[in-house]
Formats: C-alpha cells, structure tokens, sequence
C-alpha cells in the first residue's frame, strides 16, 4: 500500500518555536502588568468619576467660541507651515536616504540617521526643545511640527524614489541633462502621486499634533485648553474639545479628498 503522508503546513520544530514566543509573550505581558502597579480601586470608581465630569461638562459654553477662535486658526496654520517647512527639509533628506540617488555610502547614512532621530522624539519633546530655545509662541510650535516631520515624510518619499523605473532616468540622461534635470523630469513624475499623498497625510497628523503642543506653550488652541483645565472651567473645556473635533474631522475630509484626488 502506497504511504500517503498528511501534508502540514509548519514542521514539528517550527510549531515548538512558535508555542515558545507565545508563551515569551505572554510571560512578559504578565510582568508589565504586575510592574505597572495599577491601583483597581481607582478603575472601579472610573464610571461614575467620568459621569461626574460630563455632569460638570454638559451643557458646552457657546458664549465662549469667540475668544477661541483665532488659537484654533493659529492651530490651523502652525499645522500648514510646520507641513510645509518638512516637506521642504524632507526633500534633500529623501533623496540621500534613498539607496538609488543617494551620492555615497555615508550621505546614505547621514540621511537614514537624520530619518531615524526625527521620528525618535516625539513632538512634545521637540516643543519643549524649541520653547526653550525661542521663547512661548506659535514659532516654537510650528518647528516643533516641521521637525517631528521630517523623518515620516522623508522616510515615505524615499521608499518612493527608491521604487521608480531607472529606465525613465537614464532616458533623460542619454538626452545630455546633468542631474537636476535628471531628477526634475525622471524621478518628480513618478513619485508625484506619493509625494501629495504623504503631504496631505502628515498635514492631517499635524493638525491632530498642534492642538496639544499648546500644554507646553507652543501656540495654539493646546493653550487656552490648558489654562482652562488648570481654572476647572470644564465647560469651556468641552466647546475647546468640540472646536478640536471638527477641526480633526474637517482635516480628515480634506485629506482623504486629497488623496483620492492623485492616485
């Protein structure tokens, strides 16, 4: 009789090391929960704590929507100049961090280095940074939003550049252009469409980012929330968070739009 062996996916070794990490995972997540030291009196009394503070929220002050409206326009442009000064920064970064355009092996890692230490910080740090060194205000703000981008932006657009056709480059090339011209005509077309994506997409993440900046001093509405939380206003409170939440939706339609709009 002909010996028909029952096909399996993974051998016998492999499912051992796939049951060894999970059972690593689960061990360390049982650590980290013990190590956090949560205090289960607080989280049992979290309902009616957080019905206590939309008791004290409800009903939004609407009288109060006039004194925020220019923070929440600063928002709005320290969300659109910060975007736009890492897009411009994130070019020449894009371009040496990608393996194809990049001239020698140490721009290659000066522009993966730069990529790497951009995203490692987070955007409150980088304000905090920023306020100490040019005072409270939306330029602090607005440095702080270019900076935290440069790495996500760059990061994208390279990855870009590095999947174009070299065929379409070389064609310029073979025209007689030096390199500018190589990169205007042959790389620009074919990362456009990633380009505006990834602009518009980090626009919609900086606008989320520049209403909380403000807890530092960096400018915007983050500002006026923080000073009303410490005076316990909570009504005004709740018209800050309302105003945020259709400034965050509006970016979302906008960038979706957008994004729709080039592929």
């Amino acid at each position: 009789m002909t010996d028909y062996r029952t096909w399996e996916r993974r051998t016998p070794r492999q499912r051992l090391g796939r049951y060894v990490l999970i059972l690593l995972t689960l061990v360390a997540a049982a650590i980290s929960w013990q190590l956090l030291q949560i205090n289960y009196n607080y989280v049992g009394t979290a309902p009616e704590e957080f019905m206590d503070l939309m008791y004290r929220m409800y009903p939004p002050n609407v009288g109060y929507t006039g004194e925020i409206l220019s923070p929440m326009i600063e928002t709005v442009h320290i969300a659109i100049l910060g975007t736009a000064l890492a897009i411009l920064m994130a070019i020449p970064v894009s371009l040496i961090g990608a393996e194809n355009t990049t001239p020698n092996r140490f721009t290659f890692l000066l522009g993966k280095f730069i990529i790497s230490a951009s995203r490692s910080v987070n955007v409150i740090i980088w304000a905090l940074i920023f306020v100490i060194i040019f005072g409270s205000g939306a330029l602090a703000g607005t440095l702080a939003i270019a900076v935290r981008s440069i790495g996500f932006c760059s990061k994208l657009i390279a990855e870009a550049i590095e999947e174009i056709d070299p065929g379409q480059v070389e064609a310029i090339k073979a025209t007689g252009a030096n390199s500018v011209e190589a990169a205007i005509y042959g790389i620009v077309p074919q990362i456009k469409p990633a380009f505006i994506g990834v602009s518009t997409y980090r626009w919609d993440i900086n606008v989320r980012a520049s209403t909380i900046i403000g807890f530092v001093g960096a400018g915007g509405i983050g500002v006026e929330l923080n000073t009303s939380i410490n005076f316990f206003a909570w009504q005004q409170v709740l018209t800050i968070l309302l105003a945020i939440l259709g400034i965050v939706i509006f970016s979302e339609v906008t960038s979706a739009y957008l994004r729709r709009k080039v592929r």
